[in-house]
């Protein structure tokens, strides 16, 4: 993790709590229009994706739910936190006993995920790149809110369908467009409080499941 990097996220957020899970902390920004315009210039400098490391998405606080509430789910596996963002889901697991590695490609979330981390005393490996087409080496794989894209969602979902026959891919998705539909088995339901400055209203409906290998 850069010194850069590190800086820049204790500069433009503040240390808060997960809405669902209020026992683990997270360098979170208050108020969405202020980091984008302190960021835009210098993502355009740096070549750098938007700071989607800076919010606790719906679907990460649903997944740190369940984790939370089920912890035998992950307790003692190798989970994989994909496309993690600020690394909340990977967090929750790790906090039950699982072996987590968190990956994202943006090199900001890797940073926001090592600052995460330490301030909860949790141990996650954490992955700056693109894990699409690696080998399925995890028991649990978890995505939070990640169909949200046409072009992501037919990047990542072949690949997750080919792991889901090694392990147990979980998506929680707070109904996102490009969200799969047949093949897969829904587990729990969540209501998420969220920000209207990200969304189109005040709470949504995170709907777990878990996806299914191609027949």
């Amino acid at each position: 993790m850069s010194t850069r990097h590190s800086a820049f996220i204790r500069q433009h957020t503040v240390l808060s709590r997960s809405s669902l899970v209020p026992s683990i902390r997270l360098f979170l920004v208050e108020r969405v229009t202020p980091l984008w315009q302190a960021t835009e210039a210098f993502l355009n400098a740096q070549n750098m994706a938007p700071p989607y490391w800076a919010f606790a998405w719906p679907g990460a606080e649903a997944l740190a739910r369940h984790v939370t509430d089920h912890p035998e789910l992950v307790s003692g596996a190798r989970v994989l936190d994909f496309a993690a963002g600020c690394g909340l889901a990977g967090l929750a697991c790790a906090r039950v006993g699982a072996t987590v590695e968190a990956c994202d490609i943006d090199a900001f979330a890797a940073a926001a995920m090592r600052l995460n981390a330490d301030v909860n005393n949790l141990c996650i490996n954490i992955r700056h790149g693109d894990l699409v087409g690696s080998p399925c080496r995890w028991d649990v794989i978890m995505c939070g809110d990640v169909c949200y894209e046409a072009p992501m969602t037919a990047h990542i979902l072949p690949w997750l369908r080919q792991c889901a026959r090694e392990a147990m891919v979980i998506i929680a998705d707070p109904g996102r467009k490009y969200a799969p539909v047949e093949g897969v088995e829904v587990l729990a339901r969540y209501e998420v409080k969220v920000s209207l400055e990200l969304e189109d209203r005040a709470s949504r409906e995170v709907t777990l499941f878990r996806l299914m290998p191609e027949v």
